[in-house]
């Protein structure tokens, strides 16, 4: 029995041993991390855009008056001149209607040549005493009466001139032909829009932001536009207007900035982006610090945002919870819970654990964003 036993026992307590043994250390793990620097709570940002190079004024051409278009002299495209004819509408009825003025006025000019004649003749008969004083009354009554006719003549031929003047569509600036709205045959009202056309000189660029932008952007803000048509090509800026209210559309809000200098280069409808100098936030300033981080960097516990911080000792994950200001595309703003050179975890929040022994290393990559951004990436 006790060489049965001896054995069992030697056994178990060679089991015992290896199980109260320490198992050996994880080795530290890998994680992408960034210190984090303040920025001061009012300090401008630098803020990036798509744009789309537009004309500076245009206008809309209709004519004056209706009528049906029998001829346009030009295309979408092309470039037109001040004084140049665009179209005309069938003027058959008004040059009629001039000729019938004009021999109105014709004949209204005759009688008040013979109103005043008759006027003459009487005043010089009554000086004579060879007529009666009511006779030179009636004269003069009929001369006042020829000189009203012959005004109201004239006025009413100016009034079918310029009629007949607006059957012709005329350009009131240099500029190119940005649409056609009416075909040849239509009949067109007055006040139709038949042509777009945009003014030669100025550019615009027009860009469209979100309501929590505004606060960083002003008039006469400088900016930096560039072209995906124009490589290499940078084209200084200024903020000209801001929308005073939101697009129903999209709710966006339209800011126009006008190309400094004049730069025939940029067409109509280029595409690209500007970047919007930093300008000091018309926010209130609260005293205190705030931190822009990269969206990747946030995690939640919970409803609760937070954020992994690499310990002093630079060995090990603590989660700390944060406030978060705002939201960009790719950033994060907090404004408490982070300190000036904490280093936060950037990339792989969700796989990361309380108290992890970890190594800190940099993105492989330069990325805008993973700095305290002082402008949002390029759309």
């Amino acid at each position: 029995m006790a060489s049965i036993l001896l054995p069992g026992l030697a056994a178990a307590l060679l089991l015992g041993a290896c199980h109260g043994a320490a198992p050996a250390g994880a080795p530290p793990v890998n994680v992408v991390a960034l210190p984090v620097h303040a920025a001061a709570a009012d300090a401008g940002v630098a803020t990036r855009y798509p744009v789309e190079a537009a004309a500076h004024d245009s206008t809309m051409m209709s004519f004056r008056v209706a009528g049906q278009l029998v001829e346009r002299k030009v295309r979408l495209g092309d470039t037109v001149h001040r004084g140049d004819v665009l179209a005309r509408l069938d003027s058959i009825d008004a040059e009629k209607q001039l000729a019938a003025a004009s021999a109105a006025l014709t004949a209204a000019e005759h009688r008040l040549v013979f109103a005043n004649q008759q006027l003459e003749r009487d005043r010089a008969q009554q000086a004579q005493d060879l007529i009666a004083a009511s006779q030179l009354e009636q004269s003069a009554d009929s001369y006042a009466a020829a000189l009203a006719a012959r005004d109201q003549a004239s006025s009413q031929s100016v009034v079918a001139g310029n009629a007949l003047r607006y059957h012709t569509l005329v350009a009131d600036h240099d500029g190119v032909i940005t649409s056609e709205n009416a075909d040849t045959g239509q009949v067109v009202a007055a006040g139709q829009a038949v042509y777009g056309l945009a003014w030669s000189g100025d550019v615009d660029v027009v860009l469209d932001v979100a309501a929590s932008d505004l606060a960083h952007i002003a008039r006469g803000q400088s900016a930096d536009v560039t072209f995906f048509a124009l490589p290499g090509r940078r084209f200084a800026a200024r903020v000209r207007d801001i929308a005073p209210d939101a697009d129903p559309q999209s709710r966006t809000y339209r800011i126009k900035l006008t190309l400094a200098g004049h730069s025939p280069e940029v067409r109509l409808g280029m595409t690209g982006s500007a970047t919007l100098a930093a300008a000091t936030s018309r926010t209130p300033a609260t005293g205190t610090a705030r931190f822009e981080i990269p969206a990747t960097a946030l995690f939640h516990r919970g409803k609760d945002p937070a954020v992994w911080i690499v310990t002093a000792d630079r060995s090990t994950l603590a989660l700390r919870p944060v406030t978060v200001l705002g939201y960009t595309e790719r950033t994060v703003t907090i404004g408490s819970g982070l300190a000036e050179g904490d280093t936060v975890v950037v990339a792989g929040v969700h796989t990361v654990f309380d108290g992890e022994h970890v190594t800190p290393v940099k993105p492989l990559f330069t990325d805008e964003t993973a700095q305290p951004a002082t402008s949002a990436p390029s759309p």
